[in-house]
């Protein structure tokens, strides 16, 4: 779960990061309370990048223009989402700014520093300049000012950047996290540095530790339900459904995210594919509590799309976190056609293989018995999360393409399908 930016600093400031005086704003008219001296930026609170670019950050001089521009914000659908909420915060001007995260590498299996000694918006110059330090066994202040030596730091900067992400570090351990990322880190004139932009991502699967993040994760679940249902124009998970929503064309897109089918969808047309169907299975949060996993709504969505004879390659591309790849290519598998080597499906949960009750063998039977009933596209498939070498030995073996780059992924599907 992505947390918004406003919420991603309360956790800043309570970890000791420091952050600017700044002020929520539901409304426009909340400008008009506002205890924050101007000159200040007003940010949309959506938890997507290029807000900047988008014009979903404006600077202000006065009560007036901040009602204006607030009003233009709230209008505005930054990758087609629209903010509830907007930060109000004050201005800073810095000297320098730098990149700063603490990840989660689910490849590695460990924490991972990254810094840049460039940061902002140019994603391609952060990226150019990225340093890495991995957190192997216990943390300790020595990674911190290691990252800061890799990143060409010097005199009080290192002690300055060390302490902060030696801060970023324990909110990563403390909250059970996925990512902690500040961009831009803004450094003054006198050297005093400040968290100009915050992000943070909780893992869906350790929510039930923490029942401050857990509220949140509700709250944002049923406020994107609400808005895709009066945007109706992509398909969403009502009672935990699959939807499907279709157009013309041969190729069926298959995410786990309103945004993320978006960008797949985007780079689809731009390849020069034509999408036929466009499934939304939900995020792995969407089932929280009710029992249902990303597992079985990709087989129930697999299932539904199994039916449209005018599929010809199928384009899956799911995040997981706490879901298993092998278990998600073991529902794939069960769609594939005859000729490779018959897989019971996995249990998503515990990543073990077979189902509660079902022996090995008749899960087998039933993968092969439906194998002969459905319509078998070319399946192009791109997973991240834990498991992913099984999972793409079992479907290498199938006959699958697994592509690691959505882009690839992309480009092959639309090859498949011309």
């Amino acid at each position: 779960m992505d947390l918004l930016e406003y919420q991603a600093k309360e956790l800043f400031r309570e970890i000791g990061i420091p952050v600017l005086p700044s002020q929520r704003i539901d409304r426009p008219s909340d400008l008009k309370d506002l205890k924050i001296p101007y000159p200040v930026v007003l940010k949309s609170q959506v938890p997507k990048g290029s807000r900047g670019r988008a014009g979903g950050i404006k600077f202000v001089e006065n009560t007036i223009d901040a009602i204006a521009a607030a009003q233009t914000i709230f209008q505005l659908p930054i990758r087609g989402e629209y903010p509830k909420v907007l930060l109000a915060e004050a201005r800073y001007n810095a000297a320098q700014e730098f990149y700063l995260a603490v990840a989660l590498d689910y490849t590695l299996c460990r924490p991972v520093l990254l810094g840049s000694p460039q940061g902002g918006i140019d994603s391609d110059a952060v990226r150019e300049k990225m340093q890495q330090v991995i957190v192997h066994g216990e943390f300790s202040p020595f990674y911190a000012r290691r990252l800061a030596l890799k990143m060409g730091l010097q005199g009080q900067l290192i002690s300055a950047v060390s302490t902060i992400v030696e801060a970023m570090y324990k909110l990563f351990i403390q909250k059970d996290l996925d990512l902690v990322e500040i961009n831009p880190l803004g450094v003054s004139p006198a050297g005093e540095v400040m968290a100009l932009d915050g992000k943070v991502i909780a893992n869906d699967a350790a929510l039930g530790r923490h029942q401050e993040l857990l509220m949140l994760a509700k709250q944002r679940q049923k406020e994107k339900e609400e808005e895709r249902g009066l945007a109706n124009n992509l398909s969403v998970c009502y009672n935990l459904t699959p939807q499907v929503v279709e157009a013309e064309g041969n190729i069926a897109v298959v995410c786990n995210g309103t945004g993320l089918g978006m960008v797949t969808l985007d780079l689809v047309y731009h390849a020069g594919g034509k999408p036929l169907s466009y499934l939304n299975i939900g995020e792995e949060m969407t089932g929280m509590g009710t029992g249902t996993t990303l597992c079985d709504r990709l087989e129930r969505g697999l299932g539904l799309l199994s039916e449209n004879k005018g599929i010809k390659v199928v384009l899956v591309n799911i995040l997981g976190g706490a879901t298993s790849c092998d278990g998600l290519a073991g529902i794939i598998a069960k769609y594939l056609p005859p000729g490779g080597e018959a897989l019971p499906a996995v249990n998503s949960t515990s990543g073990s293989r077979g189902r509660s009750g079902v022996s090995a063998t008749q899960e087998v039977a039933a993968g092969v018995e439906m194998r002969s009933h459905t319509h078998h596209p070319h399946f192009v498939v791109r997973l991240a999360g834990s498991y992913l070498a099984a999972a793409r030995e079992r479907l290498t073996g199938l006959g699958v393409s697994v592509v690691d780059k959505l882009d690839e992924a992309v480009s092959k599907a639309v090859s498949l399908a011309k």
